[in-house]
Formats: structure tokens, C-alpha cells, sequence
């Protein structure tokens, strides 16, 4: 019985059809959207052979997000979130659609691509939003965990396997062949948005425009529960990050041995993915802030370990339980976040956590990159291990309500 309780929760994919028709497209579209950035990036570098446009395919997808993201959140939140959320899908679609058609009848120049790329984002800008307030819209509080883990493994399934399937279809058929796989795979998601209930955004629709996007900003500082758990992945990854610094390492430990520096990536994905499974055994705890703080502590010590480390495969090793903690305080992060925002600012907040998680990683690899040129590696990772260590500290102390904060039990839910 322990081991069952410990492995991956799937009671929401049986007491909700919506949520499965929607998991099953969004996991399909997650595969697909990781097999068409490597053909993408393959695309770019062909044309270009410029490392300064293949980087600008990371800015493309980033630069909408973070651009758009708090108005698109105010969007979220004054309409039927189900009809925007398939308005999205579809302009994506569209978008994947002239990708396959330039692929296969005459390619774009680079420019060409990456305004594609840029249109993508947009829609996703807003979708992505919609998107985050369905969990706790089709799901009871106490199985709102559970959806999130399971949403979470589709994704560290995607990042483990999609890039290494897009570049095997990418020989095999060429970018217009990953394009074309990509958009059957948006058809999925459609299927499942169009499974899902009428989703409005509750008693008050948003205020429209700046005013809508204080109010949500006013609830996020105002709310130290969920400000704390925003503030926690902000430090974490800002601080920590150490993406950037896997080149250096794989030169410093492996010899620049171009065919290890994949195993940096895949270890993590490896850890995010054995956390998944077993993500009952967190999911199923009281209080999703304090094991929020325990999996993104444990990540700053993990990567602390890595910088230390003078094995080369012990250091991956510690890549794989740094993945694992980091699934652990996803998961608990989103379910804080989801449970405690009222679903009239789901949207908002939502924007708000989507644009964490994108800038969030991309400052954090910045500094690594910085700290790594001035000093070396090895500092750059236990520095930023340490500082979010710190970081961690200092949000639980200043923020007691994240430690106490507690999600309904199945018991007091049905007792409801």
C-alpha cells in the first residue's frame, strides 16, 4: 500500500474526462512542440550558420511572453477561458501549418521563421494562461496536485524524448516532416479543448486593460502565500541556473566530448521524470509550501554537490536528484498558487507565473555565464547553489503562512 501511495496519482484521469481529453491532447502537442524547436533551431542554422540567430530562437519564443504576459492574463480573466484557450490552439496551429508548407514547397529565410516563431508565442502568450486556470477549475482541491504531477510528466516525457525524436525525423524526412508531425499533434489539443466544459472567469470579469493588470499585481503582493511561492522559483532560478555552464563543465570533465554534453540535460530530465512517478508521495502531503521549500532547497544543495563534485559521472548524479527536487517544487508551487487565487484572477496570476518560469531561467543562465567568465565553473555552481540556499531561508522565515499553508484532504473535501 506505501508504494502505491507513493507512486504517480492518476484519480484525476479517471473521475474527470475533461481533464484526460485535455491531458492526452496537451501531452500529444508538448511532443510535437519539442520536436519542432530542434527542427527550427536546425533550420535556422542551416540557412544562417550564425549562432547569434539560433540564439535569437530562444528571444522569439521568450520576448511575446514576457511582453504580452500581464495583459494577456487580464484577457484570461474577462472571457470564456475554454473559447480562448481553442482560439489559441488554433492559431497555432495555423502558424505550424505555413512552418510544414515552407518546409516541404520553398524554406524562409531566417527572418521568415522566426516571425512564425514570434507569432507562435503570442498565441501561446495567451494560452498559456488560459491553460494554467483549467486544473483547478475541472479538478477538486484535493486532486489538484495530482493533475499538476501528471501534467508535469508529460512534460518531462516531451523534454526527454521529443528533442532526440525531432532530430531523427529532421534526417529522416527533413524540417517539413517534424513541422507536419508537429501540427497532427496540435489536432490532439484541439480535440481536447473542445472537450472542455464552458470555463468563465467567475463572479467579476476583469477589469479591462492597465487597471485589470494593477488589480492582479495588488493581489500578488498583497497575498503572502502565493507571493512567497512566485518570489521562491524566481530566487531559485535566477540564482541558480546552471544551463549555460554545461558546455564549460562537459570541457572541464569530459574532454569537450560533444557526445556527453547531452547527458547534462537528460539527467535532469531523467530525475524530473523519476520524481514524476513516484509524485504521490508528495503530492498526497498537507502542505504543499513546505515541501515547495524542501524540493527547492534540496535543488540549490544538489547543485552545490555538482560544482564540487570531482567525479565526472557523480556529478550527474547530482543532476538527476537536482531534477527530481526540481519536479518536487514545481508541482508544490503550482498547487499553492492554484488553490489559493480565486478563480476570477486565475488568468492574471497564471500570466504571472508563466513569465517567472520563462525569464526566470534565462537570467539565471545569464549570471551563470557572467559569474563563470569572471571566476570559473565550478564557482559559478556553488555560488549559486549557496545564494539560493539563502534564498530559500529567507523566504520561509519572512513568509510563515507558505510553511503552514495547508490544501484540503479527500475526507474534508467530500465532507464539503
Amino acid at each position: 500500500m506505501g508504494l502505491r501511495r507513493a507512486l504517480l496519482d492518476v484519480a484525476p484521469l479517471r473521475s474527470s474526462p475533461a481533464f484526460r481529453r485535455l491531458w492526452i491532447g496537451q501531452s500529444l502537442s508538448g511532443f510535437g512542440s519539442q520536436m519542432t524547436l530542434v527542427a527550427v533551431m536546425f533550420q535556422v542554422w542551416e540557412t544562417t550558420r550564425s549562432t547569434a540567430w539560433t540564439g535569437a530562437v530562444g528571444l522569439a519564443q521568450a520576448l511575446p511572453i514576457v511582453v504580452l504576459g500581464l495583459f494577456a492574463g487580464t484577457v484570461v480573466d474577462r472571457v470564456d477561458r475554454r473559447r480562448l484557450y481553442l482560439l489559441t490552439t488554433g492559431g497555432t496551429t495555423v502558424c505550424l501549418l505555413l512552418l510544414t508548407l515552407q518546409g516541404f514547397l520553398g524554406r524562409l529565410p531566417a527572418a521568415g521563421v522566426l516571425a512564425l516563431v514570434v507569432a507562435q508565442a503570442c498565441f501561446g502568450a495567451f494560452g498559456g494562461p488560459a491553460s494554467r486556470s483549467f486544473i483547478p477549475q475541472l479538478l477538486p482541491e484535493h486532486q489538484v496536485a495530482a493533475g499538476l504531477a501528471l501534467r508535469r510528466i508529460a512534460f518531462q516525457g516531451a523534454m526527454l524524448v521529443g528533442p532526440a525524436l525531432g532530430g531523427l525525423i529532421v534526417g529522416a524526412f527533413g524540417v517539413g516532416g517534424c513541422y507536419l508531425i508537429d501540427t497532427l499533434t496540435f489536432a490532439g489539443a484541439l480535440y481536447g479543448a473542445f472537450g472542455l466544459p464552458p470555463l468563465r472567469p467567475g463572479a467579476g470579469p476583469a477589469r479591462p486593460g492597465l487597471r485589470g493588470v494593477l488589480d492582479g499585481l495588488v493581489f500578488l503582493s498583497g497575498t503572502p502565500v502565493v507571493r512567497g511561492a512566485l518570489l521562491t522559483d524566481l530566487a531559485v532560478t535566477v540564482l541558480s541556473m546552471p544551463i549555460s555552464l554545461f558546455p564549460l563543465i562537459n570541457a572541464e570533465r569530459f574532454g569537450d566530448d560533444p557526445r556527453t554534453l547531452g547527458l547534462f540535460l537528460t539527467a535532469i530530465a531523467v530525475g524530473g521524470v523519476v520524481a514524476s512517478a513516484f509524485s504521490g508521495a508528495f503530492t498526497r502531503l498537507p502542505r504543499p509550501g513546505l515541501v515547495m521549500l524542501a524540493g527547492s532547497a534540496t535543488w540549490g544543495a544538489a547543485l552545490t554537490l555538482f560544482g564540487l563534485s570531482p567525479h565526472p559521472w557523480a556529478g550527474l548524479a547530482c543532476l538527476v536528484l537536482a531534477g527530481a527536487a526540481d519536479t518536487v517544487a514545481v508541482v508544490s508551487r503550482s498547487t499553492i498558487v492554484q488553490t489559493r487565487t480565486p478563480n476570477e484572477l486565475l488568468g492574471r496570476v497564471g500570466a504571472a507565473e508563466q513569465i517567472v518560469g520563462q525569464a526566470g531561467p534565462d537570467l539565471g543562465n545569464l549570471r551563470g555565464g557572467l559569474v563563470a567568465h569572471a571566476t570559473s565553473g565550478a564557482v559559478a555552481l556553488v555560488s549559486g547553489g549557496l545564494l539560493c540556499l539563502l534564498a530559500v531561508a529567507a523566504v520561509a522565515i519572512v513568509t510563515p503562512d507558505l510553511r503552514r499553508t495547508a490544501v484540503a484532504s479527500p475526507t474534508r473535501a467530500s465532507q464539503s
